[in-house]
């Protein structure tokens, strides 16, 4: 979720299976109880993002997104599919035991989760919460972020379990939906400070309701901001990267391997045949 999904949550499952002669190995209870804790969580969202999708998808219907934020998804899937096709090609390393390409601490988890119920959960509630209260300039400014996160979150739970898709194709996703979002952000910045008033003698639920939006609004515009310029440009691509060209190397030297007991057998066919 939010970029990071793909470093917590891998769709893949470890491998269990044991050479010969090989003791299992046990991990602490605490170690257990934390990847519980957070696969719950996480693994909720798999459960709920395509009707998260399908959600959205009434809104843009609506004629609650914009035109642009309808087609950007339709345009970074092509980009990111070009890119793995011709750019970033994987090196069929994909079936390894983990697709993890961040390893986070408990720590980051939390802040993984921090994202996930600022930048998905609170503008949901806020988006049900407008139509309830007929607040359609709240549904329509927070709509356009919903439903970019919404696909950001299906695409990046779908290539991550297939190695089709390169490390670096895969944290060029986030990075992608991100920078689109923190725009969107802007604008629903905008709605909700400048673009909305309310009246001299507004009840006090109608005060709070109205601060509500402007605080959920700034509150993801900074996060989703320190996401971008301090985890997923610095850290997040740059592991993608190094693992990337590691897997390369290591395919290139396997390769060049497999070459040498072939051109040893060449050359001694070849003085057999002299003789």
């Amino acid at each position: 979720m939010s970029g990071v999904s793909l470093a917590v949550a891998p769709r893949s499952e470890p491998d269990h299976t044991m050479a010969p002669g090989e003791k299992p190995e046990h991990k602490p209870l605490r170690q257990q109880q934390q990847q519980s804790v957070v696969g719950g969580v996480m693994g909720s969202l798999r459960v709920i993002e395509l009707q998260l999708v399908a959600f959205i998808m009434v809104f843009s219907i609506s004629g609650l997104v914009p035109l642009l934020d309808l087609v950007f998804p339709a345009f970074a899937s092509t980009y990111i599919i070009a890119l793995s096709r011709f750019a970033f090609p994987s090196h069929g390393r994909g079936s390894t035991a983990s697709q993890e390409i961040f390893q986070g601490s408990t720590l980051f988890r939390l802040y993984v989760i921090l994202g996930t119920t600022t930048g998905l959960f609170l503008p949901l509630a806020y988006v049900l919460g407008g139509f309830a209260r007929g607040d359609n300039h709240a549904v329509r400014s927070a709509t356009p972020h919903l439903f970019l996160l919404s696909f950001q979150i299906l695409t990046e739970n779908v290539i991550s379990g297939l190695s089709l898709f390169s490390p670096p194709v895969r944290a060029l996703v986030p990075l992608l939906y991100t920078v689109r979002r923190i725009f969107v952000i802007m604008d629903w910045m905008n709605d909700v400070w400048l673009n909305k008033t309310l009246p001299a003698n507004a009840q006090l639920k109608d005060v709070a309701w109205d601060w509500f939006g402007k605080g959920l609004a700034a509150a993801n515009l900074l996060y989703f901001s320190i996401n971008l310029l301090f985890f997923l440009i610095p850290r997040f691509l740059p592991r993608a990267f190094e693992r990337y060209f590691r897997e390369r190397d290591e395919v290139h030297a396997k390769m060049a391997e497999d070459k040498r007991p072939a051109a040893a057998n060449k050359s001694q066919t070849t003085e057999k045949k002299v003789d």
